[in-house]
């Protein structure tokens, strides 16, 4: 059972793992960061502790610790509870959510073993911003996608703002670094995977008519905002497709072009999913996990 302890000393060394998280020197994908995964908020703390990725601690307010009683009683690690105004002190900022928990990294798939088993993949290239990269996650989560490859120039779906923004959906979706790009695009491809490059570009196909064709596996490439997905990685593709649009609008935030495209491209092909009895759509507070 988890072990509520008091911490009433802003310097207590026992909460080192939760200081400072705003500084950047603190990202785990950045020389110096403590490679550490942290949850914030209730939602995205009970995920953690259902997830695979070992929790060392968790830091809060004692209503917030005593919220999440049901999951900590068979797990064996300290749950520090503290005042509000301490917990900022420690944590560098005022944390609305008022509980967070730390845990260690764990390893991912590789890309074989991913689309081994997988239907249905997103393929990311030069995805930067760590807002997207949750979102993208939350939304994978949402429409059933299997396993998102992570392409050159993408960030860390581990850092703290990308698994706030996930609602710890990073925490359940298998992902994989790709290393050789875009020749994972062969690979895939000769896994038996047709490949769909989502762009705004007039003359490419509509994504409904790609996902009503489609009958195995596959895999969506989206890149970053503005630039889009490279040359080469359009090439590498067997189809260039678009999310159809009203006239004046040519894009979309890549995180809503990709829920657009992963609802596309498994309701077409009958992959759907079924809603639990009596379960509720995530709003935004994203209470409800995915259908």
């Amino acid at each position: 059972m988890a072990r509520q302890i008091v911490i009433d000393d802003v310097a207590d060394g026992r909460v080192d793992d939760f200081r400072d998280l705003k500084r950047a020197d603190r990202r785990p994908d950045r020389p110096g960061g403590r490679g550490f995964v942290i949850a914030e908020g209730a939602v995205v703390v009970r995920r953690m502790l259902e997830s695979p990725y070992p929790v060392r601690a968790l830091l809060g307010v004692r209503r917030r610790i005593e919220e999440l009683g049901d999951v900590l009683g068979p797990v064996d690690v300290p749950a520090y509870v503290t005042s509000a105004d301490i917990m900022a002190e420690v944590v560098g900022f005022h944390l609305n959510r008022g509980v967070l928990a730390v845990a260690d990294r764990v390893g991912q798939p590789a890309v074989d073993g991913l689309a081994a088993t997988a239907r249905t993949l997103a393929v990311l290239e030069g995805v930067g911003d760590h807002e997207n990269i949750g979102a993208l996650f939350r939304n994978a989560a949402a429409f059933g996608i299997d396993g998102i490859l992570l392409g050159p120039g993408c960030s860390d779906p581990l850092y703290r703002r990308s698994v706030r923004v996930s609602m710890g959906h990073v925490l359940r979706v298998p992902f994989a670094v790709v290393e050789e790009w875009p020749d994972v695009l062969e690979t895939l491809r000769g896994k038996g995977f047709r490949i769909a490059a989502l762009t705004p570009s007039p003359d490419s196909a509509g994504l409904h008519e790609f996902g009503a064709s489609a009958a195995g596996p596959v895999a969506v490439l989206l890149g970053a905002e503005g630039p889009g997905l490279s040359r080469a990685a359009i090439d590498a593709s067997d189809a260039a497709v678009r999310v159809p649009m009203a006239d004046g609008v040519d894009s979309l935030n890549v995180a809503t072009a990709g829920a657009v495209a992963f609802y596309e491209l498994v309701h077409a092909r009958g992959l759907g999913w079924t809603r639990p009895s009596g379960a509720e759509s995530g709003g935004a507070g994203g209470a409800a996990g995915p259908w």
